[in-house]
C-alpha cells in the first residue's frame, strides 16, 4: 500500500494546542483510495524541524507529502503555492532562536513551487462546500521553512507535495475577538478530501485562485 506522509506542528507561541497536529492525527492510520496515512508532529523550531521531516521522509517513503500548519487570521483551507529560501523570524520559535533574513538552505534555489494539483484541490474543496483558496505566500516562520525543506528534499523527483494552512480552532479564536476559526471536524474532512483530490488528480486545472491583492 503507498504512503501519504501528513505533518503538523507541535503548539508555539504560547498556544496549548496547535489545529495543524490535531487534524494529522485524527487521519494517522486512515486509508484514502490505495493509501494509508501516517502523520508525524514536527518540532516548532527552525532546523530541527527539517531533520524531523527527513527522518520521516527516510522511514515512511511517501507518495504523496501535505504538510499541514496554523495560520491565524486565515479563514480557509490554503492550499501553497511557493516557498522561498528565507528565515525571517517574526518571533522566536519554540528553541528560542529568531533568525533574521537567513536561508533555509545555503546556496539552494531561490524558491520552489508545490507540485500539488493545488487549484483541482481547491476546486473540489469548494464544490464540496469547504472554504478553500490558493495562498501566494507561506510567511517566512516554520511553516515556511518545513515547505521550502520540503520541497528540496523531493525536487525532481516522483512524489507529489506541498503544503495547507488551516485556521484556528474555534477554542483559541475564542480569546481572539473577532478572529476566524474553523471547527475540527470541518479542516479533518476537508484535508481528508483534499487528500484524496491530491492522489487522484493527473492534471491539475486551470482556474483562477489567485488575489487582486
Amino acid at each position: 500500500m503507498k504512503t501519504i506522509l501528513l505533518t503538523g506542528f507541535e503548539p508555539f507561541g504560547g498556544e496549548s494546542i496547535n489545529p495543524s497536529w490535531e487534524v494529522a492525527r485524527a487521519l494517522d492510520g486512515e486509508q484514502i483510495g490505495d493509501a494509508r496515512v501516517v502523520a508525524r508532529c514536527l518540532p516548532c523550531v527552525f532546523g530541527a524541524a527539517l531533520s524531523s521531516l527527513k527522518q520521516a521522509l527516510r522511514e515512511h517513503p511517501p507518495a504523496l507529502v501535505l504538510a499541514l500548519g496554523q495560520a491565524g487570521g486565515r479563514s480557509d483551507l490554503s492550499l501553497e503555492r511557493v516557498a522561498i529560501n528565507i528565515d525571517d523570524a517574526r518571533i522566536a520559535d519554540n528553541a528560542g532562536r529568531q533568525p533574521i533574513d537567513e536561508p533555509v538552505v545555503e546556496g539552494a534555489a531561490a524558491a520552489y513551487f508545490s507540485t500539488l494539483p493545488i487549484k483541482a484541490m481547491m476546486a473540489g474543496l469548494r464544490e464540496a462546500g469547504f472554504p478553500a483558496g490558493i495562498s501566494q505566500t507561506a510567511g517566512t516562520f516554520v511553516c515556511n521553512h518545513v515547505f521550502y525543506g520540503l520541497q528540496h528534499f523531493l525536487q525532481g523527483g516522483p512524489v507529489r507535495s506541498g503544503f495547507m494552512h488551516i485556521p484556528l480552532l474555534p477554542e483559541q479564536a475564542a480569546h481572539l475577538p473577532g478572529q476566524a476559526s474553523m471547527a475540527l471536524k470541518t479542516m479533518v474532512d476537508g484535508v481528508r478530501l483534499a487528500l484524496a483530490l491530491a492522489m487522484r488528480v493527473d492534471v491539475d486545472v486551470r482556474q483562477s485562485g489567485g488575489s487582486i491583492s
